[in-house]
């Protein structure tokens, strides 16, 4: 680790110096998706309520929001680079960059620069997976790093990392030793590090509640004590690959995963049967190339890498997220193993947006505009239907202010719900662009990134035109 800044150990404090209006991490304080205080507008695109623009590198990180400055990742060749700008006018303040450490492939699905920035307030905290960690002060001066990696994860890494009081928490979910660590936030020494041997390649960012840190893996859901590292309860929960954030309601935690009762790939001996051209017993890339539902991803099938799947592994990965999957809600007071869930529900999971409590309701939204409504102390189902005008895949997560969700699918049309148990469709915004970052939210405005640009949208709540949009370099 290379260090600019020294601080002795650390006193644990559960809150940070992020202020009530800032967005600091991915999903917001907390990561509950929800600005207590913001007032976005309703209606928003180029012509409407725009403030400015700025062009940005390609990646998939989400803006935060923090002391008036907005903050995000992308990549330019081989350049990792972190942005900063005036939250107020767009103004580029600082750009950073550093060089990949490692080579490493990357999903088509995934980028280098997926994870999202944290913040404490005063400075932010950046994960590369092909680089490692590192820390900026708002002003842009390094204060350290800390190299990490190569990772072995097909799918590439996308875990954001967090801050709790003075600690920086990144889970680092892998095909074979993944772990969850603690640094010193101001420092970047480590605090705990411990391994999830349980967990396979996993996504999912966690959150804090009071002494726990709890977090979805491909496998199960896990409480680790805070100030610790030590496990304190988990239970299974099969996914197609961990994704979604927990969301807390009263005495229980709620997670979300999208699995199924039947093998996402078709048998062994279906597949040998029409695949093994050679009849030697085993699958090359090339037998499989042709496909579409799981060629693709024949490399992460192949678990000993060694260009050949075999029966073993064909059925190893068949395995995947079948079980008791699905929306689950487990009492925080846990210990050790939870054998069931208050409740269950296995119905229209979503995937990879994270799920979002409002006004008392729990909402999941999901690829083709599904909106489903449940009441959070029973698992059952208050509304379900879609967002008609904005159908497609859905990629970034909810998020809400003012009793309003906005949802964002990939064509890059966000929807405005009005919250509640019997929600509708105020608006339905069409930027145009490519959209798979979770919009960050502002005292009166909107952050939302496409494949090219950070937008922002600030005025009225009600329909009307703004300002006209102001270009930003």
């Amino acid at each position: 680790m290379v260090k600019t800044a020294m601080r002795p150990a650390i006193l644990l404090v559960l809150a940070t110096a992020a202020l009530p209006q800032d967005w600091p991490r991915f999903r917001g304080p907390n990561g509950t998706g929800i600005h207590p205080s913001a007032n976005p507008p309703v209606e928003f695109g180029p012509g409407k309520n725009a403030a400015w623009k700025a062009a940005v590198p390609y990646g998939q990180s989400s803006p935060i929001v923090a002391a008036n400055h907005v903050f995000l990742t992308g990549s330019e060749g081989e350049a990792l680079v972190t942005l900063a700008y005036d939250a107020g006018s767009g103004k580029l303040l600082w750009r950073r960059e550093v060089k990949p450490t490692h080579a490493q492939e990357t999903y088509k699905a995934n980028d280098p620069a997926s994870p999202t920035p944290a913040s404490d307030g005063r400075n932010v905290y950046v994960f590369f997976p092909h680089f490692g960690l590192v820390s900026y002060t708002h002003a842009g001066r390094e204060r350290w790093r800390l190299p990490m990696g190569p990772f072995e994860n097909f799918y590439g890494m996308s875990a954001s990392p967090i801050v709790a009081g003075n600690l920086l928490i990144l889970i680092c979910d892998q095909n074979t030793n993944s772990f969850v660590i603690a640094l010193d936030k101001d420092s970047g020494e480590k605090r705990w590090k411990t391994a999830r041997r349980e967990h396979r390649e996993g996504w999912a960012v966690p959150i804090v509640h009071e002494d726990q840190l709890i977090t979805v893996g491909t496998n199960r859901v896990e409480s680790y004590h805070l100030s610790t590292g030590e496990p304190r309860w988990w239970m299974t929960l099969p996914s197609y690959g961990s994704m979604g954030s927990p969301v807390v309601h009263g005495a229980n935690v709620i997670v979300t995963s999208q699995g199924a009762d039947d093998p996402w790939i078709p048998s062994w001996a279906a597949v040998i049967a029409k695949l093994d051209t050679n009849k030697d017993g085993k699958l090359t890339a090339e037998e499989c190339k042709d496909e579409k539902d799981w060629g693709g991803h024949f490399p992460w099938i192949d678990a000993d890498h060694d260009k050949f799947v075999t029966a073993a592994e064909w059925d190893e990965a068949a395995k995947l997220g079948i079980g008791e999957w699905g929306a689950v809600a487990i009492p925080l007071a846990s210990r050790g193993r939870v054998e069931k869930p208050v409740w269950r529900v296995k119905r229209n999971v979503p995937y990879i947006p994270s799920p979002i409590l409002v006004n008392g309701v729990f909402f999941m939204v999901k690829t083709g505009g599904i909106v489903t409504a449940l009441d959070p102390a029973t698992g059952e189902i208050r509304k379900q239907g879609r967002s008609e005008k904005a159908l497609g895949e859905y990629y970034a997560s909810p998020v809400s202010a003012a009793g309003r969700i906005y949802i964002a699918n990939e064509e890059g049309k966000i929807s405005v719900l009005k919250a509640g148990a019997q929600w509708e469709v105020l608006a339905v915004n069409d930027l145009g662009e490519e959209v798979r970052a979770t919009p960050a939210l502002g005292s009166d405005a909107i952050f939302i990134r496409t494949r090219e640009h950070l937008y922002v949208f600030r005025g009225s709540s009600q329909s009307g035109s703004g300002p006209a949009l102001k270009k930003k370099r």
